[in-house]
């Protein structure tokens, strides 16, 4: 064999050789990840498993999510006054003080200039419908959507509910649109799993998991809260964004975060998927949502006050007026009925009875079943249409609300006679608490719901307007007099904010 042919076999063989290498190598590799996948635990395999369930809900949803970008247009900004404190677009996020040098008070700018908003939607028709939070696209001049594909689209119709934070956004185009199903939320449990989608800071398709914290939440933000609360993460931007199962199916829209930094908590809320079905429906129909009511004012059952009504604590809702010439007034109930079913369903608390009476059906009767000095009585009632004065809080009403009693942690209603007899206070003058929340000054000073106010700073009240009046002018902030009366007697107390 002369050399050139010694130098073939030779370089055939390296060949061969390292091909068999390569071969054992890439055994190796696969025989390791096989092997991984085989032998992983039970607990890592669930774990896989739990992924693909996000990952496959967050497709399932994700080219349906869109980004709303509201603007609305200034006309009185003048060369040389700058930009308004509180307009930065940016607030909170890494980029406030880029923009702030960039433009900040005091530095040039046009006659013209919009603010700009940020939030979520989510598409829930083929022909363009957007549901989002009211707060979203409140008072904007143009509204555009951009989305998951970079598409932009300009809305050609929006209307709102502000009393839920609810709205519905409409765009247009020659080809239909992907969408999200809609689920029930009355079937959602504490405990399950959700994704919360949407843009937070501005980031689009960000998904972030958690879940059902607790249902039936109010936090003070909305006429009408019946809020889920979710640990997924939940900030700036997501708002309007949907809140989703592992089945993809919409289950409530982000609205809100409890947070002390403008970030996430670990707290967030979504409204539920049913509640915005009933408003998003009458909202496409008429542009605007119709209300039942019954006429009464109503307070929660507390222990103590569940003791002198005769029913069990959380059992009913409490009556304590009843305004003439109202479904509730036709009907025969009384200040001093405790209400514990309505049209079949158990009722627990006020904000459950306000939501099942406004759903109601105005075109038919209504079972009712009321407790009187301890009987159960049935009773049938017809709801009407809330009135619109009726509807609307005075303004200046509810911040004095807000500023005074909120910071002290007390909700209060005037005592009627029928309600003061029950309670053994016959012909005391005073207000009723009828709520305290947890680790307010009212709770750290012992005040529980069912106590009453007869003074402050040592001045009489027999009404909440009188005891508004007297916060209006005392100082939370160095103490507030209270004189408390008890069914075990009374005390005084001091708050302070």
């Amino acid at each position: 064999m002369n050399i050139v042919a010694r130098i073939r076999e030779s370089h055939a063989i390296c060949t061969a050789a390292k091909l068999v290498m390569v071969a054992a190598v890439l055994s190796l590799f696969t025989s390791v990840k096989a092997s991984a996948t085989d032998n992983a635990s039970p607990a890592v395999a669930a774990a896989r498993d739990l992924s693909g369930a996000f990952r496959s809900a967050s497709e399932s949803v994700m080219d349906a999510v869109v980004a709303i970008e509201s603007r609305k247009e200034e006309h009185n900004l003048s060369a040389g006054q700058g930009v308004p404190e509180g307009t930065n677009p940016f607030q909170g996020s890494p980029f406030e003080d880029l923009f702030r040098d960039r433009l900040g008070p005091g530095k040039p700018s046009t006659p013209h200039r919009s603010q700009t908003g940020i939030g979520s939607g989510v598409l829930i028709h083929k022909s363009g419908l957007i549901l989002t939070n009211n707060h979203v696209v409140e008072g904007a001049d143009q509204v555009i959507v951009r989305l998951h594909d970079g598409r932009e689209f300009k809305a050609v119709d929006v209307k709102t509910d502000p009393k839920t934070d609810i709205a519905v956004v409409r765009i247009q185009a020659d080809e239909d649109f992907p969408f999200a199903k809609l689920g029930d939320s009355d079937v959602v449990e504490i405990g399950d799993w959700v994704l919360a989608l949407g843009q937070p800071f501005g980031l689009e398709s960000t998904v972030t998991a958690g879940i059902i914290s607790a249902k039936h939440r109010g936090i003070g933000i909305t006429a009408r809260e019946n809020f889920l609360q979710t640990d997924a993460a939940i900030n700036p931007g997501n708002s309007g964004g949907p809140l989703v199962n592992l089945d993809g199916q919409v289950i409530g829209i982000n609205t809100a975060i409890s947070s002390s930094g403008g970030g996430n908590d670990g707290i967030g809320f979504a409204i539920p998927v049913n509640m915005v079905k009933w408003v998003g429906k009458q909202l496409v129909a008429e542009g605007r949502v119709h209300r039942a009511y019954l006429g009464v004012g109503i307070q929660p059952i507390t222990a103590e006050l569940a003791n002198q009504f005769h029913v069990s604590p959380r059992e009913g809702v409490l009556i304590n007026q009843v305004h003439t010439n109202t479904p509730a007034d036709k009907a025969g109930l009384l200040s001093g009925d405790v209400i514990v079913e309505f049209s079949g369903k158990a009722v627990t608390d006020p904000r459950e009875l306000q939501l099942l009476v406004e759903s109601a059906d105005m075109e038919k009767n209504h079972s009712l079943k009321v407790v009187r000095d301890g009987k159960s009585i049935d009773l049938s009632l017809r709801p009407e249409e809330l009135p619109e004065d009726l509807d609307t809080e005075s303004p200046s009403a509810m911040e004095a609300e807000s500023d005074q009693l909120g910071k002290l942690g007390l909700s209060v209603q005037d005592l009627s006679p029928s309600i003061a007899e029950q309670l053994g206070m016959e012909g005391v003058t005073g207000v009723l608490i009828t709520e305290v929340l947890a680790g307010s000054p009212g709770q750290r000073q012992g005040l529980e719901p069912g106590n009453m106010i007869t003074h402050v700073n040592r001045h009489a009240i027999d009404s909440k307007s009188k005891l508004m009046s007297e916060l209006s002018s005392a100082s939370l902030e160095d103490g507030v007099l209270l004189f408390v009366k008890t069914n075990s007697g009374s005390r005084f107390v001091v708050l302070k904010s």
